[in-house]
């Protein structure tokens, strides 16, 4: 079916399946009680674990022959929304804790908002800027002083249609 015949390093591994598979909710039964298969669940989360570690595109599954791209966003909106990967993260972090330990006692969390590096004069002004050159032509039918209706004015902050109606 695609590009993908054999295991080439990306599947997840028998051990991992074992320990996921009974965090995964039963499928849910279709109104009609007919439908085509579910993919399996393995290769599901294949799928998933493929996009999320490769960073590629959903559509982008459909070369591969693992499953198709809706089928695996599809599962992955279902399993996100009953807490699978919450849970999977969470028995994983117990699990490094019986055998590495963590210290919970020491946590740090960091952020940065800054300028973008190589910013400057350079780059030029900020295209939303409303203190841009240049001018600014508004129609108005009921504009006073004009017989065209055309009124050309200087960009500012407070420009705007004109309120003032005679």
């Amino acid at each position: 079916m695609g590009l993908v015949v054999s295991d080439d390093g990306w599947r997840m591994p028998d051990w991992l399946w074992v320990r996921i598979e009974p965090v995964l909710p039963a499928p849910p039964l279709h109104p009609l009680g007919c439908h085509r298969p579910r993919v399996p669940d393995r290769d599901a989360m294949d799928a998933i674990l493929l996009v999320l570690r490769t960073g590629m595109q959903w559509n982008a599954l459909n070369a591969t022959g693992i499953c198709s791209s809706s089928s695996a966003h599809r599962r992955f909106q279902e399993w996100e929304q009953a807490g699978v990967f919450h849970e999977i993260w969470r028995q994983g972090l117990v699990e490094y804790d019986k055998v590495v330990g963590i210290d919970w006692a020491w946590l740090a969390a960091d952020g940065a908002m800054t300028k973008a590096p190589l910013g400057g004069p350079k780059t030029g002004p900020n295209p939303t800027d409303r203190a841009k050159k240049g001018r600014n032509v508004r129609f108005s039918a009921r504009e006073r002083g004009s017989r065209s209706g055309w009124r050309t004015t200087a960009p500012t902050a407070t420009t705007s249609r004109s309120s003032s109606r005679p």
